[in-house]
């Protein structure tokens, strides 16, 4: 059953009052008629002319909106200068309350218009059906077909137009959760690299557990990739690189390498690179971003390491890459670990723990337990300094002088990080990157 209908009345001319409150009143009879005993979350979406206040371009739609007394508290009126502010605003009312499945009445013109801005601007967790404005008469129109495939039919430039004007939109919202912030490693030598570890603050993410710079969209999540762009697009901006030359590992929980300029993997966690300009990331959200930096030859990496990629020896995999395809050493090799959950707070079952125990007994606490808690830093650092990097090349939570501590816990800051241990199955991702500077 639908949950919430929209109502799009942007692209009707201001001459014809009459026309569309006669129109919305009956949309609106439809709607509470069939919807007696739960009615559903009602936005009517309208144009705001340029200069004028939201409130005067509201007046006119009263009268059709008077005398439905059981949508009153679930009607709102939503005026905007632009399709994309308008449909923003609404999308973070839907997401307030929970709601994913819509109804959209409009007219039969700005049906493919329509689509592509939600194609943009929602992901996968939402349903739409869309009905013509004059042809909402009977209480089936409330019901969500189970398939619905419609192809678009704007030409390219059109589709170019309304991205524009999105990416404008987003652009202009301010950040939320204070200044971004980027953490960074004394180790790894800056006038050679530019690198960093992301915060949550700075972006534009709305949703709690997805505020504010939310680095990764999935069709299970409910931030769209144009977000997450215009995210990295600030975080670019304040870091100095190259957006458009962002590389970020493609995650799979285990230990392929990729080398750039070689035939990509269909899936990887550790990615490698000698190019100058290049900006490596591996995300993380309890799993371990860890960045790698080789001064001498000139070369770095980025590996994400959640618990099945520490056991399979992910960091290694990609510290190997470095030394096989550009001749680095093991001597000079930096790695810092980033912004992890901890042991603290971490937990596997017994089986799995069995596996950090065998690495090292000091990475698994209350062994006998049902769920033990596991250091997958410990770990980690373990494998790396077995495979030939020197303890003091690898930073990490054990450092001496906690000031310089950047490996924090993410269950344990929620003001600072995202934690899918924490946070549930809707949660946020930072990243670590890094790039060889020019």
């Amino acid at each position: 059953m639908v949950e919430a209908v929209l109502i799009d009345l942007f692209s009707l001319p201001a001459n014809s009052q009459n026309n569309i409150q006669g129109l919305l009143h009956n949309t609106l009879e439809t709607i509470e008629k069939c919807s007696a005993t739960h009615a559903p979350c009602v936005y009517v979406m309208c144009c705001q002319k340029q200069g004028s206040e939201r409130k005067g371009e509201q007046e006119f739609l009263l009268p059709a909106l008077r005398g439905f007394q059981s949508l009153k508290r679930r009607l709102e009126v939503v005026c905007a200068l632009t399709t994309a502010a308008a449909l923003y605003t609404i999308k973070q009312k839907l997401d307030e309350k929970d709601l994913s499945i819509i109804k959209v009445i409009l007219p039969s013109l700005r049906k493919d218009i329509m689509k592509v801005y939600i194609d943009h601007l929602f992901t996968a967790v939402y349903q739409f059906e869309f009905e013509d404005l004059h042809m909402v008469s009977d209480c089936e129109n409330l019901q969500i077909p189970e398939h619905q495939h419609e192809g678009q039919t704007l030409s390219s430039q059109d589709v170019a137009v309304i991205q524009n004007e999105i990416q404008m939109y987003l652009e202009s919202l301010p950040s939320l959760k204070g200044e971004l912030t980027i953490l960074r490693s004394s180790l790894i030598p800056d006038d050679i690299f530019l690198h960093g570890f992301t915060t949550r603050t700075g972006g534009i993410s709305y949703i709690p557990t997805l505020s504010s710079c939310n680095l990764f969209s999935s069709s299970k999540r409910r931030d769209p990739q144009v977000v997450v762009k215009e995210n990295l697009r600030r975080l670019a901006n304040a870091a100095g690189f190259n957006p458009e030359a962002f590389h970020r590992v493609k995650i799979d929980h285990a230990n392929a390498v990729c080398i750039m300029g070689k035939t990509e993997p269909h899936n990887y966690d550790g990615i490698v690179t000698d190019q100058k300009g290049v900006t490596l990331a591996a995300p993380g959200a309890d799993c371990i971003p860890v960045l790698f930096a080789d001064p001498v030859r000139k070369a770095c990496g980025a590996a994400h390491s959640g618990w099945k990629g520490t056991l399979l020896g992910v960091s290694m995999a990609t510290v190997n890459a470095m030394a096989s395809e550009y001749g680095c050493n093991m001597k000079d090799i930096l790695v810092v670990l980033g912004p992890s959950v901890g042991p603290c707070c971490y937990k596997l079952p017994h089986e799995s723990a069995k596996e950090f125990h065998r690495i090292d007994p000091k990475c698994v606490r209350l062994f006998d337990s049902a769920s033990p808690y596991i250091d997958i830093r410990r770990a980690t650092r373990i494998l790396l300094e077995r495979g030939g990097i020197l303890p003091e090349n690898i930073q990490d939570d054990s450092i001496t002088d906690q000031n310089q501590n950047i490996t924090f816990c993410t269950a344990c800051h929620p003001d600072k990080f995202y934690s899918h241990f924490r946070d549930g199955t809707n949660f946020g991702t930072q990243i670590g990157f890094i790039s060889i500077k020019d």
